[in-house]
């Protein structure tokens, strides 16, 4: 085609376009205007989506998403589920998803409680959240040792202080590596004084914040080192691995703890100390969660859930599809 047949198409299709979605006219008005079958007019409208030039954005309406927050509640046996509207920007879902968990845990932390924080970036989007909070002597103890230096903005120490100083209250920080290299180190690290008082107070908390994560070959973990992409690949094909919880134990989609060469090698709090905290808030923004959050969810050890329409909605599709074993 040339450049001025381009053209000619293209505003074709925006008249069209115009006068099907913002001039409420029916296709079969729009056939007889333009002199085109109607089903050459469907094909145009189509096109018109398919190369942007119309967008459809859904709002969901508050009811919906309540209803959404009660399936999940009854599904998962939850205390809450908090959805935020579906963004296309990754960012901007992430602080969506943040701001309800902010918002959530202002609304419930008490004076010299404690929360144990985990790692990774909605868990620090939360800790970074700008909103008006009451100040309170809370403490904020690490859930896991610190990640390597290139992701020392999502290290749980990081946020730890974040969230003091947003509160006017203390952090703890766990003066540990969150990878150890051999479960010989790693048992070393345990056996240190100041890391078991550090980890016995993240146990003893009134609540939890930590991220659920998916088994990418391309996720953080990898980046950092911690792990190679073969050995992620191979736990989630051989294994059937869908995930890990703050981090520490990688389950499968039926939320039961598989055991990998991945295990035994995180410094922090497992699945099972998690289950004896009273209140566990798990958040999970990203799109490519919805299995990783189907087996978390299974574990019972998560007791408020935030995350995307999106996921809520896939969450509820997965259960309905994915039979327990």
């Amino acid at each position: 085609m040339t450049p001025e047949e381009i053209q000619a198409d293209t505003n074709l299709l925006t008249q069209i376009a115009v006068a099907y979605y913002q001039e409420g006219e029916t296709q079969e008005a729009i056939s007889q205007k333009f002199q085109l079958s109607r089903a050459k007019v469907g094909r145009l409208l189509k096109q018109a989506r398919e190369q942007g030039i119309v967008e459809i954005t859904v709002k969901y309406h508050p009811v919906f998403s309540a209803k959404l927050e009660q399936q999940l509640i009854e599904r998962f046996k939850l205390k809450r589920a908090l959805i935020a509207l579906d963004q296309k920007d990754p960012q901007q879902q992430r602080e969506q998803v943040a701001a309800l968990a902010a918002h959530y845990l202002s609304t419930q932390l008490g004076e010299q409680q404690v929360v144990t924080v985990g790692q990774g970036r909605n868990v620090a989007a939360v800790a970074h959240h700008v909103g008006v909070v009451a100040k309170r002597p809370c403490q904020f103890v690490c859930g896991i040792g610190g990640i390597h230096p290139g992701g020392s903005q999502y290290n749980a120490d990081h946020i730890c202080r974040q969230f003091a100083k947003v509160y006017g209250g203390v952090s703890e920080t766990l003066y540990a590596p969150a990878y150890a290299e051999t479960k010989e180190q790693k048992s070393l690290f345990m056996a240190n004084s100041t890391i078991k008082d550090t980890l016995d107070r993240a146990r003893k908390a009134d609540y939890a914040l930590i991220g659920v994560g998916d088994m990418s070959d391309q996720s953080y973990m990898v980046d950092l080192g911690w792990f190679s992409a073969k050995e992620v690949v191979d736990a989630r094909i051989s294994h059937g691995i869908v995930g890990d919880i703050a981090g520490y134990d990688f389950i499968d989609v039926q939320g039961r703890v598989a055991h990998t060469v991945m295990n035994g090698r995180v410094i922090g709090l497992s699945v099972e100390e998690f289950r004896r905290i009273p209140e566990v808030i798990a958040i999970a923004a990203e799109p490519s969660k919805p299995l990783a959050l189907l087996g978390a969810l299974r574990t019972g050890a998560i007791d408020v859930l935030a995350t995307s329409v999106t996921n809520a909605l896939t969450l509820l599709n997965l259960t309905d599809n994915i039979s327990r074993c």
